[in-house]
């Protein structure tokens, strides 16, 4: 036996000595192996050895295709084939291939996408996998109807089945899946109206299902977040929306009559709304031009009237807009004309704009269709200015109120007198309406997804954490305290990260930890990115934990109100922006994973900015450090060791860090103590809209 033999057979048996490193179940393994005989022996498979430990061996994972397991058992299996991929054979059969999926019971997460898989989903097999949380067979050959026995699946949170062959109607019995939160069946062959059970799911968030043969009326979406159903034959009605949508797709559909312009103008979270190519008419309400959140907004192809302002306002995030072939007349707005950095279009109206790269048609024109519509071009101005200044008045009052509101809450908070140190604090998830538990599951398991466009999860070897930081190099060290160091590293594929080492006790149990850990994911959270054990090969303990975050370098959110420069100040709407985003990143905290997080450190020193100018929570509590202050009998603390992570007021000490954070982002002056919080309130207190900050902004009564 060669060398390189024998040590290959020494470290395998010495890490099937480690806890938490058993190799695979061998009925696994083989489960495994006939999956890829099944498919054929795709190339993305090329990797895949009879000698491949597929739970802790990372040298046969690719980005298209890897295993991960909790112990000895599969718990995700992804496999990603080339896109373009042909159907498999006659012979394959997808009854025989989820006969063998069955066999890893403790499947949660499975990708199989652009494979060549086809035939009926068989809901009887897929019924066996008890524990799936989230699918995604998207890009393959699959037909017939959405199979009954999805339903069985009580953990499903994700299906993902886009560009297949899937038809029938969408089925009512989806309202039996009290956990789905994400539901994506784009580019299939639905038909028919959608069930108006839909309303009765109260976790489902977003809903995709553009590029079917769907018609009718949509049922009232108000729980969801996003809803994507371009290209299908749906109307006339327009949908009633929550006030929690973030996205709204319609076009290409036969949806008419004009927009509900006050639903819309209280939609403050709407980032982007695209109901081109539809046959909408009616005065534009311009207010949309305005809403805060407002990205992307396309009204294209529609017959929508009025005269625009030049001095209509615009909202600081409003990136793309596309007012193009419509019978708007008068000027467009000044902060769309000189607007760098912004995508506008607005050809084939009637505007007077001075720019011949977009043709307009003569003012006649669009008062002759607008008669021919059924449209009074006169009547229809004045009633769309009335109405335009109304929605800006509610606007101006709604976040006047909403300010009010937030710093009322934080008037209201009882603080204990000596406020405890910062810890992970493990509400019970009985504590929270079904709702926010509801918005837990959607974020949690849509970021598993890559929504957030950062690396995937996934356990890490010590081999390439220490390759990342030159050998753990003092250079690389960014800081130190009781629980270990914090090192800046480079991936080998040149993502920058931060890991923190933590030194661990040999009685802690890992399992819980490493699953919240791994939801703390979120676009205004410096995000989880892996984690990594290292072991005592004397007694096989885990000695060190290494968790990997991304790396957040573009200073912090003072540097950009108080203390920067003046050229790298942020204007007066990008704070408000940067407060909206520290304020759904504490949302996510306190709700968005289960048990949430509470008593956060939230300081304005801790709120990192990227180079999109994104705001990022870089103090939120990590669950291993507060079990480790218990272990050490909560040294430090008032609270005994039971305690510690049942912190009393930990959301409310939240709110009222939150509320000095937006006293400096209001003020632009830099506030470090109690006494400045208070002089700085009395000095507000005689500005006009700062005051009716100070006037509630009063810290809890100890």
């Amino acid at each position: 036996m060669g060398d390189h033999a024998l040590l290959i057979l020494l470290s395998v048996a010495s890490l099937s000595l480690l806890p938490g490193a058993m190799p695979l179940q061998p009925s696994q393994a083989w489960s495994l192996f006939k999956l890829r005989q099944l498919l054929g022996d795709p190339p993305v498979l090329g990797t895949w050895r009879n000698y491949t430990d597929f739970c802790y061996g990372g040298d046969y994972k690719t980005a298209s295709a890897f295993v991960e397991c909790y112990e000895d058992s599969v718990t995700q299996l992804h496999i990603m084939g080339e896109p373009g991929a042909r159907p498999l054979p006659t012979t394959f059969s997808i009854d025989a291939f989820f006969t063998t999926l069955s066999r890893l019971p403790d499947l949660k997460v499975l990708t199989l996408t652009n494979l060549g898989l086809w035939g009926p989903l068989p809901g009887g097999k897929i019924s066996r996998l008890q524990k799936l949380e989230i699918v995604n067979v998207s890009s393959n050959y699959l037909y017939g109807e959405l199979p009954r026995g999805l339903s069985q699946l009580g953990s499903l949170q994700t299906l993902v089945a886009d560009h297949n062959m899937l038809g029938g109607k969408l089925p009512g019995w989806l309202k039996d899946m009290p956990l789905l939160a994400v539901l994506s069946l784009r580019n299939n062959t639905l038909q028919g109206t959608l069930p108006e059970s839909l309303k009765d799911m109260p976790s489902l968030r977003s809903l995709v299902l553009a590029s079917n043969n769907l018609s009718g009326n949509l049922p009232e979406l108000s729980n969801l977040q996003v809803i994507d159903m371009a290209n299908n034959a749906l109307g006339p009605k327009f949908p009633r929306l929550g006030r929690k949508v973030a996205s709204v797709v319609l076009a290409g559909n036969k949806f008419s009559d004009g927009l509900p312009a006050d639903m819309l103008a209280s939609c403050y979270l709407l980032e982007r709304l695209d109901v081109s190519g539809n046959r909408f008419v009616g005065p534009f309400p311009a207010a949309l031009l305005s809403l805060p959140s407002m990205e992307y907004l396309s009204i294209a192809g529609n017959r929508f009237t009025g005269r625009l302002s030049g001095n209509a306002s615009c909202g600081e995030n409003l990136r793309f807009v596309d007012l193009s072939s419509n019978l708007l007349t008068g000027s467009l707005p000044g902060c769309l004309l000189a607007a760098p950095g912004k995508t506008v279009l607005f050809s084939a109206n009637c505007l007077s704009t001075g720019d011949d790269s977009q043709s307009q048609h003569p003012s006649p024109f669009c008062r002759n269709q607008a008669l021919a519509v059924g449209i009074v071009p006169e009547q229809g101005r004045k009633k769309s200015g009335a109405k335009a200044g109304v929605v800006a008045v509610i606007v101006l009052v709604g976040a006047l109120v909403v300010s009010a509101a937030v710093v009322f809450v934080v008037r209201k908070a009882r603080l204990p007198k000596a406020r405890p140190a910062r810890r992970l604090v493990e509400h019970a998830s009985s504590a929270y309406p079904s709702n926010l538990l509801a918005d837990a599951r959607y974020i949690s398991q849509t970021v598993k997804l890559g929504a957030l466009g950062i690396p995937a999860y996934r356990s890490f070897s010590l081999v390439e954490l220490e390759a990342a930081t030159d050998n753990f190099q003092v250079s690389s060290l960014m800081g130190q305290d009781a629980h270990g160091q914090m090192y800046r590293g480079r991936l080998s594929n040149g993502t920058p990260v931060t890991i923190r080492s933590l030194k661990v006790n040999k009685s802690q149990s890992f399992t819980r930890h490493i699953e919240m850990i791994s939801k703390l994911r979120h676009r205004h959270l410096v995000s989880a990115l892996g984690h990594c054990f290292q072991y005592n090969l004397d007694d096989s303990t885990v000695t060190h934990l290494y968790l990997v975050f991304e790396y957040v370098h573009n200073g912090n959110l003072r540097g950009r109100i108080s203390q920067g420069t003046e050229g790298r100040k942020l204007s007066w709407g990008q704070r408000i922006s940067t407060a909206i985003g520290v304020a759904k990143g504490i949302q996510f905290l306190h709700g968005g994973i289960i048990p949430g997080l509470f008593a956060n450190n939230l300081k304005i020193t801790n709120i990192l900015m990227d180079q999109n100018q994104v705001p990022k929570i870089g103090s939120y509590n990590i669950p291993i450090l507060s079990e480790t202050m218990k272990s050490e009998g909560g040294a430090g603390s008032k609270y005994p060791p039971d305690r510690i992570c049942r912190v009393p007021n930990g959301d409310k000490i939240d709110m009222y860090d939150f509320g000095v954070i937006l006293l400096e982002v209001i003020s632009g002056r830099p506030i470090s103590s109690l006494y400045e919080v208070e002089m700085m309130k009395e000095q507000v207190r005689f500005l006009s809209f700062p005051c009716l900050v100070a006037k509630y902004f009063i810290r809890p009564k100890i």
